[in-house]
């Protein structure tokens, strides 16, 4: 087992990738930290295990000796497990482009976990594609197999979305679960929606308020993401649970994810909220038509009329609260930022879509947010924002490996010190 822990070697030495590919070095640091930590601790249980087979564990029973081993074989397959989970995120950015391009989205979800006037704690954040339409976050702080803590917020991100202002309404729903988790707010939501409900003399109501709840770890990640993409987000979001009739309508259960149709239904409710504008009515009411709540079972179709109702008291509701993280400003307050209006959207476009220059220079999610205010205008076609976009993850890529290397090369030089030769003959070191 020695000789196989020795074989698991940092990524630096063994994954090939251009400059501009490579993990932030924040990144790179904590993942090989986490992983070198954990294989030093086994590698010291397991010499330590020698020791005692050669001294006292020598004379018990087989049974003892075998217990011993197969907890540290157990501890050793964690060791493998916890690689295996990094190993897909590195050996991506191997891939021709792809590798690029998700250097170009670390930027992106790095740009979207800031807020102005709160210090977050913002973990190095990672992105991978897999299959699939929906995308995941491991979290940072999560425990890892094994127990340890995961070092980094690692983000998967669907394949088929590559590259499209839609990749950005999955990337930021999850970057909405870690500013969620910095800030606290989950818990802190769902006392405040217990609250609501335990005062509400109408058991409907209380129950409306409970099932609401229930999926607030999701609706949170939407309100992040409508607050930082504007309609962009809501676009992505729909073109994700475009599904067969059935799931669209299908009871979440135990899913803390809401039921689709009222979650596209939600998430135009909460952009009209923070960005007020016709567009949200009317994108509500196409996915209204696209979906129309028809032959329902009669039971289930009263149910999600009563929650659809609810939907302008929630939200009123939602970016109302005040939760201890911001200081006794709300969410409302806090998130909503003025250039992501649909106006000044269109606007910034018009005013940068000529230059690159101009357009590369913009914050990243503020140009999603832009590419997808222009595609819903048509005033970009899907083959411009696809390579538009390519080129744009591209240059913040490399733009950010730049910067660290001019950050390294600015950095006072130590001291040199006078190298040394020995020398065959008189075997001792001469100055040089």
């Amino acid at each position: 087992m020695l000789t196989r822990l020795d074989r698991v070697r940092p990524f630096a030495v063994h994954e090939t990738m251009v400059p501009a590919a490579a993990l932030a070095p924040a990144a790179q640091a904590a993942i090989e930290g986490c992983l070198l930590t954990g294989r030093r601790d086994l590698r010291r249980r397991l010499r330590d295990y020698l020791r005692w087979l050669r001294g006292p564990g020598r004379s018990v029973r087989a049974d003892r000796q075998q217990r011993e081993f197969t907890t540290l074989r157990l501890q050793f397959n964690n060791i493998l497990t916890q690689f295996d989970v990094f190993t897909e995120v590195v050996t991506q950015r191997s891939e021709h482009e792809t590798g690029v391009w998700l250097s170009g989205l670390d930027v992106v979800a790095t740009d979207a976990l800031e807020l102005p006037g709160v210090e977050l704690d913002a973990p190095p954040v990672v992105c991978y594609l897999a299959r699939g339409p929906g995308a995941a976050i491991r979290r940072v702080r999560t425990r890892l197999p094994g127990g340890a803590e995961n070092p980094v917020a690692i983000i998967r991100v669907p394949r088929e979305r590559i590259v499209g202002h839609g990749i950005a309404s999955s990337l930021l729903h999850e970057v909405g679960h870690q500013a969620a988790s910095l800030l606290d707010l989950v818990p802190n939501l769902r006392g405040y929606l217990d609250g609501l409900a335990a005062v509400e003399s109408d058991p409907d109501r209380a129950r409306i308020w409970g099932t609401w709840r229930s999926w607030i770890s999701e609706i949170v990640a939407d309100l992040w993401s409508v607050a930082k993409l504007g309609l962009s987000s809501t676009l992505g979001l729909m073109a994700v649970v475009s599904l067969p009739r059935w799931a669209v309508f299908r009871p979440s259960g135990s899913d803390p994810h809401p039921v689709p149709w009222l979650r596209v239904r939600l998430s135009a409710a909460i952009g009209a909220a923070l960005y007020p504008d016709p567009q949200w009515t009317q994108l509500a009411r196409l996915w209204a038509n696209l979906y129309p709540p028809d032959g329902l079972a009669p039971k289930w179709r009263d149910e999600l009329a009563r929650l659809d109702a609810s939907i302008p008291d929630f939200v009123r509701r939602l970016l109302g609260f005040r939760p201890p993280a911001l200081h006794g400003r709300c969410l409302g307050e806090a998130l909503m930022a003025p250039d992501r209006s649909p106006r000044r959207l269109v606007a910034a476009w018009l005013k940068v879509r000529d230059s690159d220059r101009l357009l590369a220079s913009q914050p990243p999610a503020l140009v999603f947010a832009m590419v997808g205010q222009a595609r819903a205008a048509r005033l970009i076609s899907p083959e411009r924002e696809s390579r538009l976009l390519g080129q744009l993850l591209t240059h913040w890529a490399l733009r950010s490996s730049l910067d660290v290397s001019m950050l390294c090369a600015s950095r006072p030089r130590p001291p040199r010190i006078a190298a040394g030769r020995k020398t065959m003959k008189e075997g001792r070191h001469v100055r040089v």
